[in-house]
């Protein structure tokens, strides 16, 4: 519901706000006074295109924003996937500066009209005389009939397994695809694949390698220098051991002649015994060096055969290469395994065609069990609007599943005797489109709440009793659903819970278009102009209280 609007630097608009009634709102005001223009407006925040040449100062920017009261109307959901605040009073804002740029925001976040047109568009329903290719889309009607249906439910549930089925055909037909280009390069990753796999790279300890090949490699040197240093330290006449054990001898002899003595010996002894354990460790080491060629030269093979994958595959070390390995595994298995694959992926397709298709029935006899009711009652509203011989039919037919059902349906009309339904878009005229527009809103308003619904003199072409029915048909909608009315017809216009007159102020150099509120009085006047004239007769001011009640 909208609490409130107000509109800055537009057209003829300097500034305006109005607070509507949550019932029945009536505009009226002479031609040209700026109602159309206050549509215009609206449309901004509808997300309609944005112009500099609407601005009333050119050097001023345009302001155009609306407080909607939005609790119950189910947006908590919306506006989460959106990614903006929810508060139960949102606040909508359209501006355009002297550039052109144009910008939106929703409770102050700055949004693109795609996020505009998802909020607004279900806070705000324009109709006028001159847009009524709405009613004529197929999508629309099939909407009309669900509502009326109360089908939200089924369709819903419905809607889950569209969903999944259209992910499982996205899925097969992705396989579909895939396999198509994995074929085509089978026989090159099957031999990159051997190629890898006989590399054994999940056994190879790169770095241990090469330290053990450059071991291999300097085997020789090695021992000629470990046999020298066995030579030096324990094998020759004048060996470090033999000279160790000869200053060990002399220091025993001493050792009883002072304490400093005695810690001299035991240390020669530490030493004596370390020599001992190198000399061990350097025989051991000497005895199991040997120079294998057999051996080098496999090394030697494996770390070139890994380095030259690395340069070929274009990577930087063995956990790359496996990881291409594998990767390249995958796509020779889908081959390997595509009729497997491609069986499961069908059956899952096939079961999810099954179980929407179930779905779709369930909420196409709904829909059925409705057609006759809602002709019926629109037959009958037709009537009551001043169209004796207005006829509507249904037209169903049976399709592919769709993302709103198997159902494709079009509404058929005709406003005349003896003349068979067509559908709506190419048979009514703009004024019989209003009417039966009036009707489908009048009946969806009792099943389900509307948005602000906004008539731009969809009265046009009617008068007398039947603009007093249009007007009670408003009245009815407006006590639960906020209505504003923007009328010529004084039947109408009486029926106002607020009665906004828009007029032309010619007081400054340039022409303002303002809006007032009218009091009780104001709306007796106005509405006796609008049957009488400027000057309105007695006559015509007591037609206006029997019309106002």
């Amino acid at each position: 519901m909208l609490k409130n609007l107000i509109i800055k630097n537009y057209a003829l608009i300097r500034e305006l706000e109005i607070s509507p009634s949550k019932n029945l709102n009536i505009i009226t005001g002479e031609t040209g006074a700026g109602k159309s223009i206050m549509l215009g407006a609206i449309g901004l925040l509808l997300g309609n295109r944005a112009d500099s040449k609407m601005l009333f100062d050119e050097e001023k920017k345009c302001v155009i924003e609306g407080a909607f009261k939005v609790k119950g109307y189910k947006l908590k959901g919306v506006f989460k996937q959106l990614d903006l605040d929810y508060e139960e009073l949102s606040v909508i804002r359209r501006e355009i500066s002297p550039s052109g740029k144009s910008r939106a925001f929703i409770n102050d976040t700055p949004v693109n009209l795609e996020t505009l047109r998802a909020i607004s568009g279900r806070l705000l329903d324009v109709h006028s005389q001159h847009d009524n290719l709405l009613i004529g889309s197929e999508d629309y009607q099939l909407q009309i009939i669900d509502v009326y249906a109360e089908t939200a439910t089924l369709l819903a549930d419905y809607q889950e397994s569209y969903r999944t089925l259209k992910a499982a055909e996205k899925a097969y037909q992705q396989l579909m695809s895939e396999n198509e280009e994995i074929k085509k390069e089978f026989d090159y990753n099957s031999h990159l694949l051997n190629e890898l796999t006989e590399a054994g790279l999940d056994d190879l300890d790169i770095p241990a390698m090469e330290s053990e090949l450059e071991l291999l490699e300097n085997a020789e040197s090695i021992k000629s220098n470990l046999n020298g240093v066995l030579e030096f330290l324990s094998n020759a006449e004048f060996s470090v051991e033999a000279g160790l054990k000869s200053a060990m001898a002399a220091l025993s002899q001493i050792s009883g002649f002072g304490k400093q003595f005695e810690e001299l010996q035991e240390r020669a002894q530490s030493v004596q015994i370390e020599l001992q354990d190198i000399t061990l460790e350097l025989e051991k080491e000497e005895s199991k060096l040997f120079p294998d060629q057999e051996r080098m030269m496999q090394l030697k093979e494996q770390v070139d055969q890994v380095y030259s994958l690395q340069h070929k595959h274009h990577v930087h070390d063995i956990d790359e290469l496996i990881a291409l390995r594998d990767s390249i595994q995958e796509k020779v298995d889908k081959v390997l395994n595509f009729d497997d694959k491609l069986a499961e992926y069908k059956a899952e397709k096939e079961q999810a065609y099954v179980v929407a298709l179930e779905k779709a029935e369930l909420l196409s006899q709904k829909r059925l069990e409705f057609f006759n009711p809602l002709v019926n009652e629109l037959n009958l509203l037709l009537q009551h609007l001043g169209m004796p011989n207005g006829k509507t039919a249904i037209d169903h037919r049976v399709g592919e599943l769709t993302k709103t059902g198997k159902d494709e349906v079009n509404i058929l009309f005709s406003a005349n005797k003896g003349v068979n339904p067509e559908p709506i878009k190419v048979v009514a005229s703009g004024g019989e489109f209003s009417r039966l527009m009036l009707a489908i809103k009048y009946i969806l308003a009792r099943k389900t709440l509307l948005p602000t619904v906004i008539f731009d003199e969809i009265d046009t072409g009617i008068s007398g009793e039947i603009a007093i029915k249009v007007g009670n048909m408003m009245k009815e909608m407006a006590g639960r659903h906020q209505i504003i009315a923007i009328s010529h017809l004084p039947q109408i216009a009486a029926k106002g819970d607020h009665h906004y007159f828009v007029f032309k102020d010619n007081s400054a150099a340039r022409t303002v278009s303002r809006i007032k509120l009218l009091a009780q009085e104001e709306r007796l006047n106005e509405i006796a102009q609008m049957i009488g004239g400027a000057n309105p007769s007695e006559t015509a001011y007591k037609n206006a209280q029997e019309l106002m009640g």
